[in-house]
């Protein structure tokens, strides 16, 4: 089964809609996993509010720290804001998404952030469970 990390700094916007869109569509068929180089101390409550306009609900998750062995662990490591801050191993697949920080912007900024991580996710997915 693969396995995907999405990555951003605070783990509480795009790392966490990208999982949680990745989840949605793959269900048990890949692994997925998120963490933050500075986890916040909860998910942004746009970012909730924006997920649950399009029938998932985030209410439930929580920043989670980055560490090696989320990396280690991980097929593909997609980093969205990041920097450098990701560890590299040989063998991983590494995607850096530029993609606009949700962070203190309200649900009418948040959509377009959220719509565009669909796209991206569902051809990941795509990507992943065709192989």
């Amino acid at each position: 089964m693969p396995s995907v990390l999405f990555v951003c700094v605070h783990n509480a916007g795009r790392s966490q809609m990208a999982a949680a869109f990745l989840t949605h569509l793959a269900g048990d068929r890949i692994e997925v996993r998120s963490a933050g180089s500075a986890p916040a101390d909860a998910v942004n409550p746009a970012v909730v509010e924006a997920m649950s306009e399009v029938g998932i609900d985030i209410t439930a998750q929580v920043p989670k720290v980055l560490t090696v062995d989320a990396v280690q662990s991980s097929d593909v490591c997609i980093t969205m804001g990041c920097g450098d801050v990701c560890p590299v191993f040989p063998g991983k697949r590494y995607l850096d998404w530029t993609l606009d920080d949700p962070a203190g912007q309200g649900v009418e900024a948040v959509r377009p952030i959220r719509d565009e991580i669909r796209t991206r996710v569902e051809h990941l997915a795509k990507e992943l469970l065709d192989t």
